[in-house]
C-alpha cells in the first residue's frame, strides 16, 4: 500500500479509501452503530453498504505502483521474481503478524466485556499457522481480524503479476522483437478476470478474482505514459463499460473509476505537481497500518461502550468517533514502531513467533 513521496494524489486517494473502510467496518460490526443508527440512518447505511468498495482503489493503486516500479517502460526489470516476492511478503507479513497479535489480544478482552458475532473466537495453532503464511481463505481458516483476505489478496496479485513480467522478460531476451510482451500478458490476464473469473465468487479467495481492478491500474500506468494516452485510456475505459454491461458490478464500477483517475492524472502530469493537504498525505502513507489496526480497536471501544453504554444513542455516536480517532493514532505507531523500521536477520524471525505465540497463550488461557 505504499507509494512515493512524490505521488501526493497517490497518497490522498489511498487516505479516502482507507476512511471509507474505516467506517464500513464500523457500521457493519456494531454494536454501538446499531445504537447509533436511528440518529445516523443515512450515512451508517451508506457505509454499511458501499464503504467496502474503496478497497478496489488500493488493488488498482497497487497495479499502478507494481508498473511504475517494476516495468516503467513496458519492459520488465524484474531479475529475481522469487526475492521480489519475498520481500513483498515481508513487508506485508511483519506489521500484518504484530496487528493480529493485538487482535488476539484484543478479542480476548472483548469477550469478557460483550458477547457478539464479530468478536472472533480464540484461535487454535492451525489457524496461528495458516495466517502467517497468508492461507486463511483458501484453506477455509476463520480470519482472526476483518480485512485480512485483503493482504492474502494483494500478496498473491504481486507474486502473479511478477511472475507474468518475469515470463515475458526472460521471453523478450531471447526474441527481442516480442517487445512489449509483459504488458500483454498482464492485459489478457485483466480481461480473464474481468469477463470470468470475477464473474463466479467461488473464485473469491484467489488473485484470479480481483487481478481485473489490479491489471486496470499496471495498464493506466503504461497507457499514461504513450503517445495519445488519453486514447489508450479511453479503451480501457470502454472495456470496463463492456464488463458492467455484461454484468453489472458497483467493485468493477469504482476500479474503472480510479483507474481513469490515475491515468489522466499521470498524462496531464497533475499526479506528481499536485499538492494534497499534508494530514492527508500523511494519512496515505500510514493507511497499510491504519487498515491492519483498526479492527481490534474499533472490536474493543465497541465492547467498552456496549458494555457501558448499551442503550445510549449519543454516546455510542461519540464511541464510534473515538474508534475512528483511535484507529488513524494506533495505525500511526504502528507505522513508526514496526512497517516503516528495517527489519533485517532474526529480528524478522521475532515477529511471526510472537505471533504464534500470544495466541496460543490466548487459546490455552481460554480452553
Amino acid at each position: 500500500m505504499r507509494s512515493s513521496s512524490r505521488m501526493p494524489c497517490v497518497d490522498a486517494l489511498k487516505a479516502i479509501a482507507c476512511l471509507l473502510i474505516v467506517l464500513h467496518h464500523l457500521a457493519f460490526y456494531g454494536p454501538m452503530s446499531d445504537v447509533a443508527y436511528p440518529l445516523m440512518p443515512t450515512l451508517i447505511d451508506l457505509s454499511y453498504q458501499y464503504g467496502r468498495m474503496a478497497v478496489q482503489a488500493f488493488f488498482v493503486i497497487a497495479g499502478f505502483l507494481l508498473a511504475a516500479k517494476f516495468a516503467p517502460h513496458g519492459k520488465p526489470l524484474l531479475g529475481n521474481p522469487i526475492q521480489s516476492i519475498y520481500q513483498r511478503y515481508l513487508r506485508l507479513a511483519i506489521p500484518y503478524l504484530v496487528a493480529l497479535a493485538f487482535a488476539v489480544l484484543c478479542a480476548e478482552i472483548a469477550r469478557e466485556l460483550l458477547t457478539h458475532d464479530s468478536i472472533p473466537d480464540a484461535p487454535d495453532f492451525m489457524q496461528l499457522l495458516a495466517h502467517v503464511f497468508f492461507l486463511q481463505d483458501l484453506v477455509g481458516q476463520e480470519a482472526l481480524s476483518a480485512g485480512v483476505w485483503y493482504v492474502a489478496i494483494d500478496l498473491q496479485l504481486f507474486a502473479l503479476a511478477a511472475l507474468l513480467l518475469w515470463c515475458a522478460g526472460r521471453i523478450e531476451a531471447r526474441y527481442p522483437r516480442l517487445n512489449f510482451l509483459g504488458p500483454i500478458a498482464i492485459a489478457l490476464l485483466t480481461l480473464a478476470s474481468l469477463f470470468i473469473f470475477n464473474l463466479n465468487q467461488e473464485w473469491d479467495a484467489t488473485a484470479l478474482y480481483f487481478f481485473g481492478s489490479y491489471g486496470l491500474g499496471a495498464l493506466a500506468y503504461w497507457a499514461s505514459r504513450r503517445q495519445h494516452g488519453v486514447l489508450w485510456l479511453a479503451l480501457l475505459s470502454m472495456v470496463v463499460l463492456a464488463a458492467l454491461l455484461l454484468d453489472f458490478r458497483a467493485r468493477i464500477l469504482v476500479a474503472g473509476s480510479v483507474m481513469l483517475m490515475l491515468g489522466v492524472a499521470r498524462q496531464s502530469g497533475a499526479l506528481e505537481q499536485w499538492q494534497m493537504p499534508p494530514a492527508l498525505t500523511y494519512l496515505g502513507r500510514i493507511s497499510y497500518s491504519v487498515f491492519l489496526i483498526h479492527f481490534p480497536l474499533c472490536m474493543l471501544v465497541n465492547a467498552v461502550f456496549s458494555h457501558f453504554f448499551p442503550q445510549q444513542i449519543f454516546a455510542n455516536i461519540v464511541g464510534m468517533l473515538i474508534a475512528l480517532g483511535a484507529s488513524i493514532a494506533g495505525g500511526a505507531l504502528l507505522f513508526t514502531w514496526v512497517e516503516n523500521r528495517r527489519w533485517t536477520g532474526r529480528k524478522r524471525l521475532l515477529i511471526p513467533t510472537g505471533f504464534l505465540l500470544s495466541g496460543m497463550l490466548v487459546a490455552a488461557k481460554i480452553s
